[in-house]
């Protein structure tokens, strides 16, 4: 559901007066509370408290009960308008209502001190019982239209919150909440709550031997680890071979430059909080790069195009750097330094339309490689009200028509949402959904108008005057780190045959049979598969507990037998036993497994 629609929903209403009647809750637990905000969010709810002590299991299971009594109570939802001043003297002992207040009377703005919201001359208050919060609704009529039985506090524990996310100010208590319209929902989300549990990366990540993160390396740097490498290698080579065969040119660019680049492309200062600060180099200061773009417009424009050169597609796995909040980061999801699979297409307005089409085909036959076949593509366009943005309204509105146009042409489904482009222009990005029926934004197409015209960048045209070219920005998976957490927790660890880290596993019965399973192992390689050979002390039946905790997906088991007759025993890591097939039978299925990028075993 788009952000929109499910801020129209009855979900939404539900969540939303859920999180008062929290906080109608919890004051009751704790009367010397003060209370911040509380508002719905994907998939449910959350409000901040400063609390005068630890919160316990034991108050949760209290607060949660006493939320269910009161939505049995049946109490109204009403609205009502004060002054300003009404608003101060109701809430004079909760210094962060009063807070809000005033930067409500005062008019929102943003952080270069520009003026985002009118200042309010009046303040809507809503009441459900004996609470009252400072609130701009929806809500639903009564309490008793929220049931019972479809609330949970209890299934995620409290989190500390930064007040207003700022990391310099008080620290609160976050407790979470979930609400649906049902008792079944309830229990469908919970059950993907502790499935989610069982596919956390982080989790799997070490398990599996992927990767790791160090306090001394620093927070959000992830080591990449043998198997993880290889993981990533081959996603890597996988895409930079498909953007070969569709016309893209590889380039490598650094990881540093001059903070004048940013400057003239405009990522800085406006992404300045994100960026780590420069560092002075002998009379000029450099930047660690945050983006490639400004990078692939220089290799652009450090020869002179004719319209016969484009579209000129450059394609780099670059690795980029952003200053993230400590708090924000989460395993690969969320880190500090992460490798874009990026490309700039640079072409002229009237090849712009096919090329977008090209590229969104790309992304789209990407995803259903990976078996990600439930996404949706959401247009971002601007927000009306903001003025963040750089470029001609007229180019703005042309590119952004382009985009929709190619969603139409393509027959893809798609939302118009306003406020989600980059600053220098509108973009497609694909919403695609887990096994968990969790959203994420994977890839990413942006057509630009503004950078070439602010590199001044040229191409001769056919009647030899110069003319400007279009950029058409894209990222498959946006980042390899986010993309492969994802894919750890979407397949739970148990990769396709084409991209576990080992394919197979071969097992001796006995240390005689060592020997046997390095010669069967030597064909494999031979053969491009990744294979070892386990020559541990335990059992056989340890060895295929642990090569199946390790999800390999084949176990090759080496007896006597299979000695004389030249089979190996294949085992699945599903424990699916498919027999004694010859070696060559078996190099036949999982070489053909792997070239056809399968998503099974068999």
């Amino acid at each position: 559901m788009s952000a929109a629609r499910y801020q129209d929903s009855l979900l939404y209403r539900i969540r939303h007066s859920a999180a008062h009647i929290m906080a109608q809750a919890m004051l009751e637990r704790f009367p010397e509370a003060h209370i911040a905000i509380g508002p719905p969010i994907e998939d449910g709810f959350y409000y901040d408290f400063d609390l005068p002590r630890p919160i316990t299991e034991d108050d949760l299971r209290w607060v949660e009960e006493r939320m269910k009594a009161i939505i049995r109570e049946g109490h109204p939802f009403t609205v009502r308008e004060v002054t300003p001043d009404e608003a101060r003297a109701f809430f004079k002992d909760q210094p962060y209502k009063i807070e809000l207040i005033n930067d409500l009377v005062a008019g929102r703005v943003d952080e270069n001190g520009n003026q985002v919201a009118a200042p309010a001359d009046k303040i809507t208050f809503w009441t459900q019982a004996t609470f009252t919060d400072l609130c701009r609704g929806p809500h639903v009529s009564n309490t008793r239209d929220i049931n019972p039985d479809a609330i949970s506090i209890t299934f995620k524990p409290p989190a500390g919150a930064y007040w207003r996310g700022d990391e310099n100010r008080e620290q609160l208590t976050r407790i979470y909440g979930t609400a649906w319209e049902t008792p079944e929902q309830l229990h469908e989300y919970l059950h993907l709550l502790e499935e989610a549990k069982r596919r956390d990366h982080r989790i799997l990540g070490e398990k599996l031997g992927l990767f790791t993160i160090s306090p001394l390396v620093g927070k959000g740097l992830p080591l990449w680890k043998p198997y993880g490498a290889v993981l990533r290698d081959t996603l890597e080579r996988w895409l930079r071979q498909t953007q070969i065969d569709n016309g893209y040119l590889p380039v490598v660019t650094p990881h540093i430059a001059k903070l004048d680049l940013y400057k003239t492309s405009g990522h800085y200062p406006y992404y300045k909080d994100s960026q780590y600060a420069p560092i002075q180099v002998d009379e000029d200061e450099f930047l660690l790069r945050p983006m490639n773009c400004p990078h692939h417009i220089m290799i652009y424009k450090s020869e002179l195009r004719s319209y016969r050169d484009l579209p000129v597609r450059l394609a780099e796995f670059g690795t980029v750097y952003r200053y993230e909040q400590s708090g924000e980061l989460t395993g690969l999801t969320r880190v500090r330094g992460f490798t874009v699979d990026d490309a700039h297409l640079f072409v002229t307005p009237d090849q712009l339309l096919d090329e977008f089409k090209r590229v969104v085909q790309l992304i789209q036959d990407i995803f259903t490689s990976l078996g990600l076949t439930d996404f949706r593509a959401r247009v971002g366009t601007r927000d009306p009200e903001s003025d963040k943005y750089v470029g001609d309204d007229a180019l703005w509105e042309q590119a952004t028509q382009a985009i929709i146009q190619a969603c139409q042409e393509l027959g893809l489904r798609y939302t118009v949402e306003a406020g989600e482009a980059a600053f220098y222009g509108p973009k497609l990005d694909f919403m695609v959904r887990d096994v968990l029926k969790r959203e994420w934004q994977l890839g990413t197409v942006q057509v630009d108008y503004n950078l070439p015209a602010r590199f001044d960048l040229e191409y001769v045209a056919e009647d030899n005057s110069r003319q400007r070219p279009v950029m058409i920005h894209r990222a498959p998976f946006g980042s390899l780190e986010r993309f492969i957490g994802i894919l750890i927790e979407h397949f739970a660890g148990a990769f396709p045959v084409w991209l576990a880290p080992v394919q197979a596993v071969l097992i001796p019965v006995t240390d005689r049979h060592i020997e046997p399973a390095e010669r069967i192992a030597a064909q494999l390689k031979a053969h491009g598969l990744r294979v070892e050979v386990d020559r541990g002390k335990a059992r056989m039946g340890g060895k295929i507990r642990e090569a199946r905790e390790r999800q390999i997906p084949y176990m090759l088991i080496i007896g006597d037998r299979d000695v004389e007759a030249g089979t190996v025993s294949v085992r699945l890591r599903t424990d699916e036993d498919l027999g004694a097939m010859p070696v060559a039978d078996f190099i036949a299925l999982a070489v053909n497994k792997v070239e056809s990028h399968a998503l099974d075993l068999t």
